[in-house]
């Protein structure tokens, strides 16, 4: 991706999300400059911040997503009674916008539709080895009730609606009739390691330098701080 798309969708982005009420904390709008000057390296550490993925593929408008950590906790803490085992983020996905089938090896995940149009999961369940089992029904968790869909059942989530993910579950998702505000509160985020995809794909996107970055993303964190 060009680094001038990055920026754009930064600022609609943004301009979503204030939309609906919801303000990023105080330090997304921090310069590159002032996230290399100031003493910011819990920042850095947890992956807090922006993060706009295409997945390496180059069709953002077709396969991506939009995501800001909001808070994250480490993984090495994971075990402790008492420490910071939780993450929190905040995303878009707009209207047929696929965020490709993928599965987590340690997070379980509530995603909630905070606003916009409908979201659809399609859901399978792992099979013994992990992979994708396309013949077993798939149950989860609904806002504390538990629903079962056939595999690669399309669970829709109206505004306010979530759904609770365990790492036995595979998924994928797109907004449906509009873009959609997602929230996810989840056990520690670990990005780099921790999401299994189907297809052979990054995580992450590759950027064009065609012009200076607004805000720096998680994935520049380890080049440029």
């Amino acid at each position: 991706m060009k680094r001038s798309r990055i920026n754009d969708i930064i600022r609609q982005s943004d301009a979503f999300i204030r939309s609906f009420g919801y303000t990023l904390p105080p330090f997304a709008y921090l310069s590159p400059e002032a996230l290399k000057a100031g003493d910011h390296a819990e920042i850095k550490r947890r992956r807090m911040g922006w993060d706009i993925t295409d997945y390496g593929q180059g069709r953002y408008d077709e396969m991506g997503l939009f995501l800001f950590t909001t808070r994250n906790g480490l993984n090495e803490d994971l075990g402790q009674k008492s420490a910071m085992l939780y993450a929190e983020k905040i995303m878009i996905s707009k209207q047929d916008q696929l965020s490709p089938m993928h599965r987590h090896d340690l997070k379980v995940e509530d995603i909630i539709n905070r606003g916009g149009a409908t979201l659809v999961i399609e859901l399978f369940a792992a099979d013994a080895e992990k992979g994708i089992d396309r013949s077993a029904d798939v149950t989860v968790m609904v806002d504390g009730n538990w629903r079962t869909l056939p595999a690669g059942g399309h669970l829709k989530l109206a505004p306010g609606e979530s759904v609770t993910l365990l790492p036995q579950h595979w998924h994928a998702f797109w907004g449906e009739g509009g873009d959609v505000l997602i929230g996810e509160v989840s056990t520690v985020n670990d990005d780099l390691n921790d999401n299994i995809f189907e297809m052979e794909i990054g995580r992450f996107s590759n950027i064009e330098e065609d012009e200076a970055p607004l805000h720096l993303l998680v994935s520049d964190y380890d080049t440029q701080l």
